[in-house]
């Protein structure tokens, strides 16, 4: 671990450590004791137009500050902000030249293989290296993504339960979510889509 800190939000206190892994670092935020089972996680993957620039063409800065109130309230649980995940692994500037690509009418999945690049390309290893550092034996994921709970138990950390952390679409995400409804396998319940692509 490089750092440790009292970090006050808007959601509670929590306790933010900064891990290194491979050269990369990642942020920790944590509520009560980590270690034991069944600890509330969410993984959540870098997403600079979303967490940060509050964009509306995914759904992931709601998904952050859903899984910091969901945490809150429970009193114990861990949100690992994993870097290097930028859309689902490619990086920002191959994630931009995506989203032109969807705006021309490929859908994400397309985009990626229009690019050459992967449809997913993140890795979980950080991850479980870290919740293992914490002494976490299993967890309680907060993910729509059943991929993403197993690579996590495939890097070693069990999964009890995976919860559903689904917000609400809007006009700009709505075929994006439906695309990793139909295409990836994401478990969401959405309105239909009557026409256009993501």
């Amino acid at each position: 671990m490089l750092a440790e800190t009292r970090l006050p939000t808007r959601h509670g206190e929590f306790c933010l450590h900064l891990y290194a892994f491979e050269g990369g670092e990642y942020p920790v935020l944590l509520a009560g004791e980590a270690a034991g089972e069944g600890l509330l996680t969410r993984l959540h993957s870098e997403c600079l137009t979303g967490d940060v620039l509050g964009s509306l063409r995914c759904d992931c800065g709601e998904q952050l500050d859903l899984a910091l109130a969901r945490i809150a309230r429970e009193g114990r649980g861990a949100l690992l902000y994993l870097t290097g995940h930028e859309g689902r692994g490619i990086g920002l500037a191959a994630k931009l030249r995506a989203y032109a690509l969807q705006d021309g009418g490929l859908d994400t999945v397309e985009a990626n293989r229009a690019l050459g690049l992967p449809v997913e390309a993140r890795d979980y290893r950080a991850a479980a290296a870290i919740l293992g550092h914490l002494g976490v034996r299993s967890v309680q994921l907060l993910s729509n993504n059943p991929a993403k709970a197993r690579a996590l138990q495939e890097a070693g950390i069990a999964v009890q339960r995976q919860l559903a952390h689904e917000v609400p679409a809007n006009p700009a995400n709505q075929h994006y979510l439906a695309t990793k409804r139909e295409r990836l396998g994401h478990r969401l319940v959405l309105p239909v889509v009557v026409q256009g692509r993501a």
